[in-house]
């Protein structure tokens, strides 16, 4: 079988290793170097390009749901997280009921994190997100699994990083602590900051007349009626938009088409943290309605 091997950055230097494997099983085995950016970004141009029967896409859980004119195979890459000092960071928690969420690498140990929060005497709620695979997985764009939760004092993630994190609106305390190190750590003041840059956004995209509306052809990010339906309610208020179609978009590939304002993004909901990268407002869909709700 002709397969091809998708890695996140954070991967590939394991490629090599794969490929051995593959090869002796008698396949025909390609590496994408395209970047990855998460489950919803396959490489199906690059298989369709080389006549890949199959994507094996490493690193994350399964996510798109449709049918893809290529067979997709999700391997995902779990890291143990330390226990002790996972307990030992819930030390430093004094809120009792807490939304509990982590990342696919940890998943596989969430119900383990879970007994030693209520270990401590905390009630813990656990839910699923909107397209994440797993209860208590967190995505860069979607929080549900935490956020649904109304009667959480707070929410903590176990990642590596704040950039999952980050992204979640709330007016309770986000705590992360780190997998391995156990370092806690409140993201109040970062999730605050994020919030008024978007508001920022909202507030510059008022007074732009040409916007550009982002549609992406990754698999997982692809939403035309989505971009279609924005569109009309910008002209419907007397704006330009123009629908503008890439299968990434970045400050590079959008820098030359200086007549527009704002971007309108309906691809991944991270773009329109880039903001000062790009240099211009960057609206996500829910962000276009609060502009339009201020303008009428």
């Amino acid at each position: 079988m002709r397969i091809l091997l998708q890695f996140p950055e954070g991967l590939k230097k394991e490629a090599l290793e794969h490929v051995k494997k593959y090869e002796k099983e008698g396949h025909k085995v390609f590496i994408s170097a395209a970047a990855c950016y998460g489950a919803c970004d396959l490489a199906l141009d690059e298989a369709k390009t080389i006549g890949a029967e199959k994507i094996i896409h490493f690193g994350h859980a399964p996510f798109i749901k449709k049918k893809l004119p290529v067979d997709v195979e999700y391997i995902e890459y779990h890291i143990d997280v330390n226990l002790e000092r996972i307990r030992k960071a819930v030390e430093g928690i004094n809120e009792e009921k807490i939304a509990l969420g982590t990342t696919v690498q940890h998943i596989h140990q969430l119900d383990e994190i879970k007994g030693i929060f209520e270990s401590a005497g905390k009630k813990i709620f656990i839910g699923r997100g909107k397209v994440a695979y797993y209860e208590g997985q967190i995505l860069g764009c979607d929080y549900l699994a935490v956020t649904r939760f109304k009667d959480a004092d707070a929410i903590v993630i176990v990642g590596d990083g704040i950039f999952h994190a980050i992204g979640v609106e709330t007016d309770r305390p986000v705590y992360v602590i780190h997998p391995q190190n156990g370092v806690l750590r409140n993201i109040g003041k970062e999730t605050e900051k994020l919030l008024k840059r978007r508001k920022g956004s909202i507030a510059r995209a008022l007074e732009c007349k040409k916007f550009a509306v982002l549609l992406s052809t990754k698999p997982g990010q692809f939403h035309p009626e989505l971009a279609e339906k924005l569109k009309k309610e910008l002209e419907a208020v007397g704006r330009k938009a123009v629908i503008v179609v890439a299968n990434e978009f970045s400050p590079l590939t959008l820098t030359n088409f200086t007549e527009f304002e704002c971007y309108v993004n309906t691809a991944c909901p991270r773009i329109a943290d880039d903001v000062e990268a790009f240099g211009k407002p960057i609206l996500n869909p829910d962000m276009v309605k609060e502009m339009l709700e201020m303008l009428d």
